[in-house]
């Protein structure tokens, strides 16, 4: 079997994929310093714990482990944190990307699948949005994941390192089986925070902005599985062990959900209903963002499984044990 090292494994995105690799016949090496993911998440493959600035620790994992190929997922991924501590937060996701990609370079690893993100699109200026959208991020969160585009690409133009740069959207959902799901501390995505309402856990939901220029005044948003990212990560993968060229990839579902519309989704999967408060808009937020999902269904044959209602039951049934445990 083949080992592909997968740094940030142990968290929300990089787990369900661990899930994936190893249903699909790969040996799932997690890196993770567990300041986000969690160590009973990763069930599919050995956990080596470290920061990706470590330099001479990944050395060490890459000359114990020799992957095919490396799967990054490691950084803060928080807007608000990005606005608050940039520098912070370059360290992290720029340096951190930096130390790795100089470790499988010394190593040898030249297949890289970096998850990426809408946010460096910034602001719509077309929907859906393609691959050749204008990348103008609004934060620092999105300018550290372009950063690390632009040095990805750089590496295939002057040393012939091959990466799949995964520009995804929001991911939601759980794993079906209920093994692992969405935990983050403190929690700042929309559906396990509706969820939690909903499971008498929060006193009421709060709707940051009623006044975009949208169907009904709030956010509209392209919801994703999870596991439909996971599949998109593995065959991002075997696109590159087969030769495949580098390329960048949006992954959505190609339809667009307002903030509202999710909360009616989660109350009727739920059977609850839970109090809605309405906020003034969040810096950084833009009013819509929907994928052009066409160039990923071309180069590596992907499409969503999961509708808005499967995403949503997965999530609930995932919250609701773990709140009855």
């Amino acid at each position: 079997m083949t080992n592909i090292l997968v740094a940030g494994g142990a968290g929300y995105v990089g787990s369900h994929t661990c899930l994936d690799l190893f249903n699909k016949g790969f040996i799932p090496v997690t890196y993770d310093n567990l300041s986000n993911g969690h160590a009973d998440f990763v069930k599919w493959g050995p956990l080596e714990t470290g920061d990706i600035r470590d330099l001479p620790k990944l050395d060490d994992v890459i000359r114990k482990y020799r992957p095919a190929a490396i799967i990054h997922f490691a950084a803060a991924i928080e807007i608000g944190e990005s606005v608050q501590d940039p520098a912070g937060f370059y360290d992290n996701n720029v340096s951190g990307t930096i130390s790795l990609l100089l470790a499988a370079q010394a190593a040898g690893v030249d297949k890289i699948v970096f998850s990426s993100s809408c946010a460096t699109y910034g602001i719509p200026v077309s929907m859906p949005m393609g691959e050749g959208h204008p990348q103008l991020p609004i934060n620092p969160y999105g300018r550290s994941k372009l950063i690390v585009e632009q040095i990805l690409q750089d590496l295939d133009r002057y040393r012939g390192v091959r990466s799949v740069i995964l520009r995804y959207f929001n991911a939601a959902g759980a794993d079906p089986e209920g093994r692992i799901g969405e935990r983050h501390l403190p929690e700042t995505h929309a559906i396990p925070l509706a969820i939690e309402t909903a499971l008498g856990k929060r006193s009421h939901f709060q709707v940051m902005g009623s006044d975009y220029r949208t169907r009904d005044g709030s956010c509209i948003r392209d919801f994703v599985h999870v596991l439909d990212l996971a599949d998109a990560h593995t065959r991002a993968v075997e696109h590159l062990l087969s030769g495949g060229d580098s390329v960048a990839l949006n992954l959505g579902t190609g339809h667009g959900t307002t903030v509202k519309e999710l909360l009616s989704a989660i109350q009727r999967v739920s059977g609850r209903d839970f109090r809605v408060e309405y906020g003034q808009r969040r810096d950084g937020d833009s009013p819509a963002l929907v994928a052009d999902n066409t160039l990923a269904k071309h180069i590596i044959d992907w499409s969503p499984r999961y509708d808005l209602e499967s995403i949503i039951r997965t999530a609930w049934n995932w919250h609701a044990r773990v709140a009855s445990e």
